[in-house]
């Protein structure tokens, strides 16, 4: 992808910026909504997105967006791409027949759901989400899309929280590109 891909993320680092103790107490907070504010930010994440898809995933035909700021991103690169746009949310907050995936939290459990009519088999999705920390909804995703009859060509998320090691819980057959990564 080379240097001017990579001088373009570090225009777009720059942008970023970071919240200790949010939402608690020693979490440190890399908010994505701060680049994305700004016009030319928000355009050239947008490129650099679209670029990365196009060169790691070239035979894919959906962007599955997580819920909820994956969608922020899925819509404009699957219409600029003309593809599909695939949302996956939290339980019962699609319309008509879902196909569900229930997994475990440190904390509890949950639910993720996609609509039933947007998936055929052998559909090659790209998944994307703005972050991925300890990789629990992501692999989620990746296990709905592929119960689902989907085939997940990989996962693109913008910011990587490395010392979480989130990528240990994704399937080692499931690439994960990382835009930016954080210790």
């Amino acid at each position: 992808m080379g240097t001017e891909y990579e001088k373009k993320i570090a225009e777009l680092v720059k942008k970023i910026k970071n919240f200790p103790n949010f939402p608690k107490q020693g979490i440190l907070f890399w908010d994505i909504f701060s680049a994305i504010s700004d016009g030319a930010a928000c355009k050239l994440l947008q490129g650099l997105l679209i670029e990365t898809i196009r060169y790691k995933y070239p035979d894919v035909e959906a962007v599955v967006g997580l819920e909820s700021r994956g969608f922020l991103f899925s819509f404009s690169i699957a219409a600029e791409m003309g593809i599909g746009c695939l949302p996956v949310r939290k339980k019962g907050k699609l319309p008509g027949e879902v196909i569900s995936y229930k997994y475990d939290l440190e904390y509890g459990s949950d639910t993720l759901e996609i609509q039933k009519n947007s998936m055929k088999p052998g559909l090659k999705c790209v998944i994307i989400d703005d972050l991925i920390a300890t990789g629990g909804s992501l692999n989620a995703a990746i296990q709905l899309l592929q119960n689902s009859g989907a085939e997940v060509l990989g996962c693109l998320v913008i910011i990587e929280l490395e010392s979480l090691n989130g990528r240990k819980n994704i399937p080692k057959n499931i690439p994960v590109h990382s835009m930016i990564k954080y210790d």
